[in-house]
């Protein structure tokens, strides 16, 4: 068959087929004219077999789609996730803490008895000084007021003495967990946003 006789065969074949929206609603009707109704039954048929193919092939594309945009999705919020850990696990091991805000309250709490004994050091001293300026324990006494003195100012400079304080680590602490809080908010927002494009794609399904 030449090629003019091909489309003079299509263009009929177009003409034979009729495909209208019923009154605009999500119905198609397919009208088919034959020669002879058994003609046209398999023509028909053969149509709606074709064309549910291509739907499902559509459907499963459109749902391929969807579906992998939010898979990667939860891939790039796991991988945050697990970044951020990561980082706040390496800061912890490097640092020999687990958490600052915690550690520093206890140091607080530790400089706190270390004043109230400094005070009662000093009293003591003072009270030995002026009742018994020569007893041999003042030398002690002045010893441990020094002691405890020093140990205050070390305490007190772990706590905030600079870049390497507690206070110093913890705002870089803070920072990462609240990335970690974040990322894992992230995750659980790109899961559910995955169960609801299953859902979607499911019901956006058409039929034949």
């Amino acid at each position: 068959i030449g090629r003019s006789s091909f489309e003079d065969l299509f263009e009929y074949y177009q003409s034979r087929i009729t495909i209208e929206n019923v009154n605009k609603s999500s119905v198609t009707m397919l009208k088919i004219q034959a020669f002879r109704p058994d003609d046209a039954r398999w023509i028909n048929e053969q149509l709606l077999r074709q064309s549910e193919a291509l739907v499902n092939r559509l459907n499963e594309r459109s749902r391929a789609d969807t579906v992998s945009s939010a898979q990667n999705e939860v891939a790039t919020a796991r991988r945050r996730s697990n970044e951020a850990a990561v980082a706040l696990a390496a800061f912890r091991n490097a640092n020999g803490i687990i958490d600052p805000e915690k550690q520093a309250l206890v140091s607080m709490q530790m400089i706190s008895k270390l004043q109230d004994e400094l005070i009662a050091a000093n009293t003591l001293l003072v009270q030995t000084r002026r009742l018994a300026p020569r007893n041999p324990q003042i030398e002690a006494y002045e010893a441990r007021a020094g002691a405890i003195q020093q140990e205050i100012k070390r305490q007190t400079q772990l706590l905030a003495g600079g870049q390497g304080s507690l206070a110093g680590k913890a705002t870089e602490y803070a920072r990462l967990s609240l990335e970690v809080q974040f990322a894992d908010k992230l995750l659980t927002a790109a899961m559910a946003s995955l169960e609801n494009a299953n859902n979607e794609a499911r019901r956006q399904q058409v039929y034949i």
